[in-house]
């Protein structure tokens, strides 16, 4: 989430080549999760390779990390579009009557941007939650939730529980806790917007 705002600030400003970086960090969301679980599973193992580490699939902190950073690096261009699209909405005179008053850039983001797009914050927050949950491509191919089970998510605890244990009846409560979070997260994102409304 963080990473997405930095970006999204960054390019709403009057810079060259805006739109060509806005496309480049999207980029991984347009590639299938299996495709870059992959191909970053075999670059970070050449990294750790080269640094004398135990491989992704040895190393829990290793498999965890890798996993992070995959997940942050093809997330931040789609939190980035939604943010950007927040900071458009939020108008212009507002910004320029906080620098006439002689807020500096910190304090208009605090007092003015930040709670103007309040809705867009918590809608990434609250899709970003939900995404998380469902995660099962990118850990499956880098790890299959290993090792020492450090990159299970709650879709491979679910997935391994049914298909690779045949306990059907686990799974089936493990996946109904999990739609009961989902409607959850969704009902609080849906009640937060109404009342800001």
């Amino acid at each position: 989430n963080i990473g997405g705002l930095c970006v999204a600030l960054i390019l709403t400003r009057a810079i060259r080549g805006t739109n060509a970086f806005r496309t480049v960090f999207f980029m991984p969301n347009l590639i299938g999760g299996i495709v870059l679980g992959y191909v970053w599973q075999i670059l970070l193992n050449c990294v750790l390779s080269l640094l004398e580490r135990p491989l992704l699939q040895l190393d829990a902190t290793a498999g965890f990390w890798g996993l992070v950073i995959l997940m942050c690096w093809q997330q931040i261009g789609y939190m980035m579009i939604i943010y950007i699209a927040g900071l458009q909405s939020v108008p212009d005179s507002l910004i320029e009557a906080a620098e006439i008053d002689g807020a500096t850039r910190w304090q208009t983001f605090w007092k003015v941007i930040l709670p103007g797009m309040k809705q867009t914050a918590v809608l990434v927050f609250i899709l970003g939650l939900i995404g998380n949950l469902q995660h099962f491509d990118l850990p499956w191919t880098m790890t299959q939730g290993g090792p020492a089970r450090a990159t299970t998510t709650l879709s491979i605890e679910v997935y391994t529980t049914a298909f690779k244990n045949w306990n059907m009846g686990k799974a089936a409560t493990v996946g109904t806790i999990w739609a009961v979070l989902l409607a959850c997260f969704s009902f609080v994102y849906l009640r937060r917007v109404n009342e800001s409304d």
